[in-house]
């Protein structure tokens, strides 16, 4: 009989011998891996945004109230919230390789009963369900991207991943809303379903693990063609309470919970606002909810790239992390409360899409920031717990902004109030990260002796 200790020391998918060698770590390969894991992560966000996209005929068919459908949001919140703590225990426990897969494979079928039985209470299970899946994902998804990249390089690539939200709306978004409109939402959810079974296919074909979440920092921080993984890293790990409670978590935590708060009311809300506050058709509603995602796209990429540079010539993470981070959460958060003083459609959507793409600036730059308070091996598990937090700022978001269109005056007015409230939080969280975050202190005092 295998011993049970030998079972927890080896994840499954790896044999029991240590990995001595990793791969080759060339740009070409470290990208070719990378685009796996954005291709997941895009499929990711489709799954979160179809519910925003099919609310309405959803609605319309079993007789849901706009609170109804936001404590459906908030429901899968707060299991997607639950699930992000169980990211260490999985990347301890299974492979990258095998937990993404399982997890992913999970989310292709969960919401498949909803096609059959469309009821409000298979509704909620299947969307809870899915939450459950997801939430290890978001820090299992950085894990395995950071493992091909240095620490010194990941705001890059963090960007890349979270622009794989505005992705999911650009590209997605739209085909999704034809989809339903012309074949209805089960159609819409079939389709989701089949891109996920079809991403399985070329992450097991496709996949391996890179090096840089298993070595020092200092290894981590050369570009060498090959790397060597000693059998025990010859940076300590530290205690869990060192870094959950550094200044810097707890700041970066509080201010990605206010940008997530903001991103589930778009995702659960903003075609409804679309079409029911601004009176956009269903179809223009659906392609007008890429925009705010590509001024986020663009500003994620560009952001990203500049603080790679800044760091690489030895700025401090404080001011090309978290300072770029504050200021576009400040504009974001100033605009947002204007909103309710706007009463013309078009000029509603363009305010919409500065204030969004100004504050996703801050997404890729915080997980970045974060990453680099931890030793490597504890990456999987400082990630996991810091994006559980972060999804705490879905938990009411979405339900109580059906709650202010339920009891406003006009939807319009309903769904500006919800984003003006929205703003003043990402205010508050921005001034408060700006004052206290920093890196580069958090991370030296995180790692002392």
């Amino acid at each position: 009989m295998t011993n049970l200790n030998t079972l927890r020391a080896h994840p499954i998918g790896l044999p029991e011998s240590p990995r001595k060698i990793t791969p080759v770590v060339t740009g070409k390969r470290a990208w070719g891996m990378t685009g796996l894991v954005v291709f997941l992560y895009t499929v990711n966000y489709a799954d979160k945004a179809v519910l925003g996209i099919i609310a309405q005929p959803l609605a319309r068919e079993l007789g849901l109230s706009s609170s109804q459908i936001g404590l459906v949001g908030s429901l899968f919140f707060t299991t997607f919230a639950i699930g992000g703590f169980l990211a260490g225990p999985l990347n301890k426990y299974l492979t990258l390789r095998w937990a993404l897969l399982a997890l992913a494979l999970i989310w292709s079928v969960v919401m498949l009963p909803l096609v059959f039985t469309a009821t409000f209470a298979v509704l909620i299970a299947g969307r809870m369900a899915l939450g459950l899946a997801e939430g290890p994902s978001t820090a299992l998804i950085h894990t395995a991207a950071y493992s091909w990249h240095p620490p010194a390089k990941r705001g890059l690539v963090s960007a890349i991943l979270s622009s794989s939200a505005s992705v999911a709306k650009i590209l997605f978004a739209p085909v999704l809303a034809y989809i339903s409109i012309e074949y209805g939402w089960r159609v819409t959810l079939l389709a989701i379903s089949a891109i996920g079974v079809v991403w399985a296919a070329f992450w097991l074909v496709g996949w391996k693990e890179g090096p840089f979440t298993t070595l020092t920092a200092a290894d981590a921080d050369t570009d060498s063609p090959t790397a060597f993984v000693a059998e025990s890293s010859r940076e300590p790990s530290v205690p869990w309470r060192r870094i959950f409670l550094s200044r810097t978590f707890i700041a970066c935590t509080f201010l990605a919970m206010s940008l997530y708060a903001l991103t589930t009311i778009v995702l659960t809300w903003l075609p409804s606002y679309f079409e029911l506050g601004l009176g956009y058709s269903a179809m223009q509603a659906g392609s007008l909810f890429a925009l705010p995602s590509l001024a986020a796209l663009t500003t994620m990429i560009a952001s990203g790239a500049v603080t790679d540079r800044l760091i690489q010539r030895h700025v401090s993470s404080r001011i090309a992390r978290i300072g770029v981070a504050c200021a576009g959460v400040l504009v974001c958060g100033e605009v947002l409360i204007t909103l309710p003083l706007i009463d013309v459609p078009i000029a509603t959507v363009i305010v919409l899409t500065i204030g969004y793409g100004a504050g996703m600036v801050a997404v890729p730059l915080l997980h970045s920031a974060v990453s680099e308070l931890c030793p490597p091996q504890q990456t999987a598990g400082t990630m996991g717990m810091y994006m559980a937090l972060m999804a705490l700022g879905g938990l009411i978001a979405p339900y109580a902004t059906g709650v202010v269109v339920d009891h406003a005056d006009t939807p319009a007015a309903g769904y500006a109030l919800a984003f003006q409230g929205s703003g003043v939080w990402v205010v508050v969280a921005g001034i408060v990260a700006l004052l206290i975050a920093n890196p580069d202190r958090d991370g030296m005092m995180i790692r002392r002796t």
